[in-house]
């Protein structure tokens, strides 16, 4: 394996999901690009702005995600990975598999919250629709409080 996707929600319970990655990565020698898929801006949403306030909440989210990619980053390269880190907007389910497509994933790691039943249906589930897209191998980690 040369190249290694990794899908991050960068939310706390996402460590575990990392420490695996980075030890995979490390024992294949293998590239771990680091995917952040952001929330589209509240402008791109809708036809018309949103209010200036929801505008300048979404910024202070954006500039969050960014320092703690790059705080990702550091902590990688202080450990030897080799790790850049993708940060897009987007539809998530179709941006992780673009991106994989992109940067030629020989595997795409990712985070699950194991959900059931009614939060389920109506929530969804991110792994789930990358694991049915079949296009790429795809390694599940269960997060914290997952039910898996």
């Amino acid at each position: 394996m040369k190249n290694l996707l990794l899908a991050l929600e960068l939310k706390a319970e996402t460590d575990r999901v990392l420490r695996i990655a980075t030890d995979l990565a490390k024992s294949c020698g293998a590239k771990l690009w680091v995917l952040h898929v952001a929330a589209p801006e509240p402008d791109f949403v809708g036809y018309q702005a949103g209010p200036q306030y929801i505008r300048d909440v979404r910024a202070g989210d954006l500039k969050e995600e960014r320092h703690r990619m790059q705080g990702i980053i550091s902590e990688l390269a202080a450990k030897q990975v080799d790790a850049q880190p993708v940060m897009v907007m987007g539809p998530t389910v179709e941006t992780i598999l673009a991106e994989a497509e992109r940067l030629q994933a020989d595997l795409i790691i990712m985070g699950t919250h194991g959900r059931r039943g009614l939060a389920k249906a109506f929530l969804g589930s991110t792994s789930d629709d990358v694991l049915r897209a079949n296009r790429f191998n795809v390694m599940i980690v269960p997060t914290p409080g997952s039910s898996q």
